[in-house]
């Protein structure tokens, strides 16, 4: 499901100071906490000084679920904007991290351009509100909900408490 965070982000993107600016945010130790949690799951992450709109980025994400070998886009989204502090508002962008795993970069622009896969995130975003998402990511399970980069062990503590089971590993021997 898709979240509209900072929706009113402008095309070219915000800088993450004046994005907090007032609210008494220590961008260094937002920083500091969340490279501690992706470096103890093994998820590149990287010194960001900018946010952008990713409504473009998300309408992309929802067309590639629908191409063979689409659902890749979301660990590249992930990267590029995570990672590489690319913008993932710009089309340009967009399309040639379609195109790098082999989605048609003609195709990926025309949904941009178009904004056929606009209804289905409006949708999403929806959802997100009658659920109560004040955040991403959020996870939810059984009713239960939590907002937030987390620790396995939490993720795994919602679930059990949503009524999961765990799965038995393969058996190897055989």
């Amino acid at each position: 499901m898709h979240f509209p965070l900072h929706p009113e982000t402008p095309e070219d993107g915000a800088r993450l100071e004046d994005l907090f600016a007032g609210r008494g945010i220590d961008l260094e130790a937002m920083y500091t906490n969340m490279k501690t949690l992706m470096d103890a799951e093994g998820l590149p992450y990287a010194r960001r000084t900018h946010t952008y709109n990713s409504r473009l980025a998300q309408e992309l994400g929802k067309w590639a679920d629908t191409q063979p070998g689409g659902e890749a886009i979301h660990d590249l989204l992930y990267r590029a904007y995570f990672v590489d502090g690319i913008n993932i508002g710009d089309i340009d962008e967009l399309v040639s991290i379609a195109a790098s795993i082999g989605l048609s970069a003609d195709a990926a622009r025309e949904v941009l351009e178009s904004r056929s896969f606009s209804a289905s995130v409006d949708v999403d975003w929806r959802s997100s509100r009658d659920l109560g998402i004040t955040g991403v990511p959020t996870f939810v399970a059984g009713g239960f909900g939590i907002v937030g980069a987390q620790e396995y062990n939490t993720l795994e503590s919602l679930l059990q408490r949503a009524g999961a089971q765990a799965k038995s590993a393969p058996d190897s021997s055989s």
